[in-house]
C-alpha cells in the first residue's frame, strides 16, 4: 500500500485556522487515492484538533533531536513524506533523506512565511516593500527548504511568481494548489439568507496569526469610527480562535465593537452577517476567511493584500480599498445598496466555481507526483542547488542535532 508520512508543525485545527483547513484538504486528496497515512507531530495535542484516528490515520507524537525517530522512520518506510511548513523540513528533512532516500519529499508552505514577514516589516515602518525586506534570513531558510524538496506546494499564484521571477526557482520544483472546494459545495445554496435578512459586519481570523490582530486593531482605531458615523445602528462582531487579553480588551458595547471569541462553525457564523470587513495590511498566501465568505454568499471589503491570489481575472465579491476613508465608504455602500450587494455575492460564486474547484486540481496534483517519482533520480540531478544544500545540511544540521541530543542526555 502507498504510504504517506506527514510531519506536521501542529495538529490540524480546521475550525481554528485556514492552515488547518488546507491540511485537511490535502489529507482528503491522499485518502481518496488509497494512501495509508501517518501524521507525526512534535507539538502538544490540542483539544480543538481533528481526531485523525477516526479517519483511519495513525497519529504519532515525535520529538526533534531524537535518534529514535530514525529507526521508527526506517521501519515505516514511507513512499511520500510531506513537511508541513519549512520549519519541519529543517528539523526532520535530513533524517528523511538519510533513512529513506527514495521517499518523495513534498513541502507544503501553507504560505510563504518570509513574504509575510517582509510585508510586516514594511507595514510596521509605514513604507513600501523593498528588496532588502524580501532577501532576508527567513527567505534564505525557506527557499533552502524548497530547494531540498522534490516538490513544493504553493497556495497562491502571486507567491509562485515571486519565487520564479525574483528568486529564479525552477518551476518544476513548484506546484500551484490553492484551497480546494468540492464541486457539490461550489453551487450557491438556495437556503442562503438574503440581503434584507442579514445585518451587521463580521471579522473572523485566528489571533495566533499577526495579520489578523493588526487588522482588528486597524478596524478599531481607524475604520470603525468612520463607519459608525455613517451607520450608527450597525455592529461589528469580531470572531477568532486564541483571542488573548489584548484582543478581549477591545470589546466596547458603547462603540458596538464586540469581541465574540471562537466561532464554533465558521461558515454558519459568517452566513448570518451582511458584510465581512477585513482590511489586512500585510500577509501572504490565500486568506481562508474570504473563501468562506464567498461560499456563504457574504460580500467582503478588504485591501489589495487581502484579495491577493484569489479572484484572478474575475471581479472581487465586494470592494477592494487601501485607504481608511475609502475602506469605510466601500463598507457603507456594500451594506446599504442591495443591488450592489447582490452583484458582489454573484461575483463570489463565480470565483469559487472557476478558481477553487477541487476537481480542477486533484488529477494534475497526482499526475505531477507520479511523473516526478518515475524520474526521481534525474529530477534531483537537475536540481543541483538542492542537492548541494542537502549535502551541507547533512554535514551541519545533522551534527548540531546529534550534539543537542547528547547534551540533553547529560542534563
Amino acid at each position: 500500500m502507498k504510504q504517506l508520512l506527514i510531519i506536521g508543525y501542529i495538529w490540524p485545527e480546521p475550525a481554528s485556522s485556514a492552515a488547518g483547513s488546507r491540511m485537511m484538504q490535502l489529507i482528503d486528496l491522499f485518502l481518496e487515492k488509497g494512501y495509508q497515512i501517518t501524521y507525526a507531530c512534535p507539538a502538544r495535542f490540542s483539544e480543538y484538533a481533528v481526531n485523525l484516528e477516526e479517519m483511519g490515520i495513525e497519529q504519532v507524537q515525535i520529538e526533534a533531536n531524537k535518534s529514535e525517530f530514525d529507526s521508527w522512520l526506517k521501519e515505516l518506510d514511507p513512499t511520500i513524506v510531506m513537511f508541513d511548513r519549512f520549519m519541519m523540513e529543517e528539523q526532520f528533512g535530513w533524517r528523511v533523506a538519510e533513512q529513506c532516500p527514495n521517499a518523495f519529499r513534498i513541502l507544503d508552505t501553507e504560505d510563504l512565511h518570509f513574504f509575510r514577514k517582509a510585508r510586516y516589516e514594511a507595514a510596521k515602518k509605514n513604507r513600501v516593500l523593498t528588496k532588502t525586506d524580501l532577501f532576508s534570513k527567513e527567505a534564505k531558510r525557506e527557499i533552502a527548504s524548497i530547494l531540498r524538496c522534490d516538490l513544493t506546494l504553493i497556495i497562491s499564484e502571486a507567491e509562485r511568481d515571486l519565487l520564479t521571477e525574483k528568486f529564479k526557482i525552477d518551476r518544476d520544483l513548484l506546484l500551484y494548489i490553492p484551497f480546494l472546494v468540492p464541486q457539490e459545495r461550489t453551487s450557491p445554496s438556495t437556503e442562503l439568507t438574503n440581503f434584507e435578512e442579514r445585518e451587521n459586519f463580521i471579522f473572523i481570523g485566528n489571533f495566533l496569526h499577526d495579520p489578523n490582530w493588526d487588522a482588528v486593531l486597524y478596524l478599531k482605531q481607524s475604520i470603525w469610527p468612520i463607519i459608525r458615523k455613517q451607520l450608527p445602528k450597525a455592529e461589528l462582531h469580531i470572531y477568532g480562535a486564541y483571542a488573548t487579553q489584548k484582543v478581549e480588551q477591545l470589546n466596547n458595547k458603547k462603540e458596538k465593537f464586540f469581541i465574540k471569541g471562537r466561532a464554533t462553525e465558521a461558515l454558519s457564523t459568517i452566513e448570518k452577517y451582511k458584510v465581512l470587513l477585513a482590511p489586512l495590511r500585510f500577509g501572504a498566501g490565500i486568506k481562508g476567511k474570504f473563501i468562506d465568505a464567498m461560499l456563504t454568499g457574504t460580500p467582503s471589503v478588504t485591501t489589495t493584500i487581502g484579495a491577493e491570489g484569489i479572484c484572478g481575472i474575475y471581479p472581487w465579491n465586494g470592494e477592494i480599498s487601501n485607504n481608511d476613508q475609502e475602506i469605510a465608504d466601500a463598507a457603507f455602500m456594500l451594506y446599504t445598496r442591495e443591488k450592489r450587494w447582490n452583484k458582489a455575492q454573484q461575483n463570489g460564486f463565480k470565483v469559487i466555481q472557476n478558481r477553487f474547484q477541487k476537481e480542477n486540481f486533484s488529477s494534475h496534483f497526482f499526475d505531477t507526483i507520479r511523473r516526478l517519482q518515475e524520474r526521481l533520480e534525474k529530477h534531483r540531478q537537475q536540481n543541483f542547488m538542492g542537492s548541494m544544500l542537502m549535502h551541507h545540511t547533512l554535514q551541519s544540521t545533522k551534527y548540531m542535532s546529534l550534539w543537542i541530543e547528547e547534551k540533553n542526555k547529560k542534563s
